[in-house]
């Protein structure tokens, strides 16, 4: 049993890394307009859009994998393997921005990127549920799990209803997407929660 278990500051490293690895192959797909004036900037716009809301979305699973693993301090199998799947589904978030954005953000290329979200938030979801399953005697997980399941709900509706949803209003579906990292842009009052 002993050898299943790590310290969890491997785990972080080399997370930290494939989430760093996916922030630059996004910044890559940033291309300069070829035409010089502002009609070929302003052109660019789903795909700057696609970016920025991406670049918020994996910084904010980077952030809170970074307050996850800040009460994890030994890591199992289930954890380990888990964290692989939720950072498998993360790599393919600049396809899907990629496509979202080249594709002027029709319903198609929407739904797939939401698709992505709602499977990468799952992901995560698994993850909590495998740190909450090994740290059963610990309370801090459990009050991180009940300070933030509202959002973890929220962000599961949200993703799913966003995939349907962008076959009727891409604009709607997009506000729903966004509508989930507003909720997760300022955590501070959970994590004050968690504290006392």
């Amino acid at each position: 049993m002993e050898r299943e278990l790590m310290s969890s500051a491997r785990l972080e490293a080399f997370s930290d890394g494939v989430i760093a690895i996916i922030v630059t192959i996004m910044v890559l797909d940033l291309r300069a307009p070829v035409g010089g004036g502002i009609e070929a900037l302003i052109a660019l716009w789903p795909v700057f859009l696609s970016y920025m809301l991406s670049f918020l979305v994996v910084a904010i699973y980077w952030m809170n994998h970074h307050r996850t693993f800040h009460v994890v301090k030994i890591v199992n199998n289930r954890i380990l393997w888990s964290n692989m799947v939720l950072l498998f589904c993360l790599s393919l978030v600049p396809f899907a921005t990629d496509y979202m954005g080249r594709n002027s953000m029709t319903s198609l290329s929407v739904a797939i990127y939401c698709a992505v979200l709602l499977v990468c938030a799952l992901a995560f979801t698994v993850m909590r549920e495998a740190i909450t399953h090994h740290l059963s005697e610990d309370g801090r997980p459990q009050a991180w799990n009940r300070a933030t399941s509202h959002k973890v709900w929220y962000a599961l509706i949200a993703y799913t209803l966003s995939v349907p949803v962008a076959f009727l209003s891409v604009i709607a579906s997009l506000l729903l997407t966004f509508s989930v990292a507003a909720i997760y842009f300022v955590p501070e009052f959970w994590m004050k929660r968690l504290e006392r």
